[in-house]
């Protein structure tokens, strides 16, 4: 039921669009360049947690109901657009201040603490409010359920394969993100990387908030 002969096109679409760029991954390099390795990691794992609301979302058929539902789908799409807006404003903000990403004193980088509900919930919250994501797992698990299995268990297998993939995947960046900690920490490079990241991530949320 779980392992059939459609799980290997499955592992190979997921991957493919694990490593695909978007607000995912801008998210995870952020908060690792903003919090070292925890902050990266939590985000990570908190994004990823995330897959199993929309797996079983999307088995209950209330992505469905979202779909058919225009005002409602259209209130999902206004909380994810202003979620990001809010986080890259944020980032434009640290830039404005000149703070930077990371300090480095005595040659010794240190990073801001950021409290773990903090990482937790900025990554939880990315995912779950992401329209296209709901709409991407009712389009695409579909394919891969069999009209024999039990809808819920399968969608939450797939999904668990997703989580494990994307975890592995983004905690990569993480790493190749603590490689150029020395480069990063360089105040100028910090506010350069802060603006940027800052207007990706607000002109995501504009884009989707406007999107018809």
């Amino acid at each position: 039921m779980y392992f059939d002969t459609y799980l290997w096109g499955y592992l190979l679409a997921i991957t493919l669009l694990t490593v695909s760029p978007g607000v995912d991954t801008l998210l995870v390099i952020r908060n690792t360049v903003r919090g070292g390795f925890r902050d990266g990691a939590l985000t990570s794992l908190a994004i990823c947690l995330g897959l199993f609301v929309h797996a079983a979302v999307s088995a209950g058929g209330i992505s469905l109901i979202l779909m058919q539902s225009a005002w409602m789908f259209n209130l999902l799409k206004l909380a994810g657009a202003c979620y990001l807006v809010w986080l890259g404003g944020k980032s434009l903000y640290s830039a404005y201040r000149g703070g930077g990403a990371l300090k480095l004193e005595a040659g010794k980088i240190n990073h801001r603490t950021v409290p773990v509900w903090v990482s937790l919930r900025e990554g939880f919250l990315s995912n779950v409010l992401n329209p296209k994501t709901v709409v991407f797992y009712m389009a695409f698990l579909p394919q891969f359920i069999q009209p024999t299995d039990p809808a819920l268990t399968k969608s939450l297998f797939l999904a668990g394969i997703h989580f494990i993939i994307a975890n592995i995947w983004q905690l990569l960046l993480v790493l190749m993100v603590r490689r150029a900690y020395n480069w990063l920490s360089r105040p100028r490079v910090g506010r350069i990387f802060d603006s940027l990241t800052g207007s990706v991530m607000v002109f995501f949320g504009l884009r989707l908030g406007l999107a018809q």
